[in-house]
């Protein structure tokens, strides 16, 4: 067996995480849409090449000596852009491909009326975004099948991890408490999306996967929680029926589940952040929670 390569469209924020913890030390190209990325790709070992919808030839040579493809680019109208743009590629001319992660969300499975839902429950996505990533889900599983390759989709909840969570936000002052009777949402911090991919990754591990916390909990409970960890006074509650919201922000509380992770556990994966409190406490306590450098807590540049 030669040496293992990565490729990952989208190199954003969680494909950054999974770089960082590249301790297999294999080589890693990710894509981005803007060159003036590529600097920041580079600095977390990943080697910059640019995707805007069409395959360079660049990209083709990378692709064809990658062995596990990551892919974490939403859908469009028009579709699935790497599937639009790279198809044939992958069919055809990725002799040394073994195994094919896609990020996806678990939006997919729209409203459960705040009931348990796990990989066996239905998709009933409420949101365009959400209906077209069923689709482009079921694109990728088919090609999975097509190349007989193993294809792992990992169902995502809300991202969160150093410069992006409710201690900057507490700090920035954009921390809000919005209630909504019965909400909760899943979390998952960067670190274990990561900490997932790696896993089926070196295991070549296919299927359906939540990769989502063990706690769902109330949006506000997690700021006042990182309030009492920064000594700070959390924001008054607001209740939902009057909050000024962008339409993206209210579609959100519009579905409202509580997502099982039975299904990656099974496969062998351990979480380092089950819950939000782990999180923000690790964060704190090792003050790398604005930018994932160590500072001292609420020492301002």
């Amino acid at each position: 067996m030669g040496e293992r390569r990565f490729f990952i469209f989208g190199a954003g924020y969680s494909g950054k995480a999974f770089a960082r913890a590249n301790q297999q030390r294999a080589p890693v190209s990710g894509t981005t849409r803007a060159p003036e990325k590529f600097e920041a790709l580079r600095s977390v070992g990943i080697e910059p090449l640019q995707f805007d919808g069409a395959l360079s030839p660049e990209l083709s040579d990378a692709l064809a000596k990658t062995t596990h493809l990551i892919v974490s680019v939403a859908p469009d109208e028009a579709g699935d852009p790497v599937l639009n743009a790279a198809g044939e590629v992958l069919r055809e001319k990725m002799p040394a491909l073994e195994w094919i992660g896609y990020l996806s969300t678990v939006g997919v499975y729209g409203d459960h009326g705040g009931a348990w839902v796990d990989e066996t429950g239905a998709c009933r996505p409420v949101s365009k975004r959400s209906v077209m990533r069923v689709a482009a889900e079921q694109e990728w599983l088919k090609l999975g099948r097509e190349i007989g390759k193993p294809l792992a989709i990992l169902r995502l909840s809300g991202i969160y991890g150093p410069g992006r969570n409710a201690l900057v936000n507490l700090e920035d002052g954009t921390a809000r408490r919005l209630v909504k009777a019965g909400q909760v949402f899943n979390r998952i911090h960067c670190d274990d999306i990561a900490g997932a991919l790696w896993h089926l990754a070196d295991n070549n591990l296919g299927g359906i996967f939540n990769v989502t916390d063990d706690e769902p909990a109330p949006p506000q409970d997690v700021v006042a929680y990182a309030a009492g960890l920064m000594g700070v006074e959390p924001p008054p509650e607001i209740p939902f029926e009057t909050a000024q919201l962008s339409p993206m922000a209210r579609s959100f509380y519009g579905e409202n589940k509580r997502v099982a992770n039975k299904a990656i556990k099974a496969a062998g994966y351990r979480f380092q952040f089950p819950n939000y409190r782990v999180a923000l406490e690790r964060m704190w306590a090792e003050g790398d929670w604005r930018d994932g450098e160590p500072r001292s807590p609420m020492k301002r540049s």
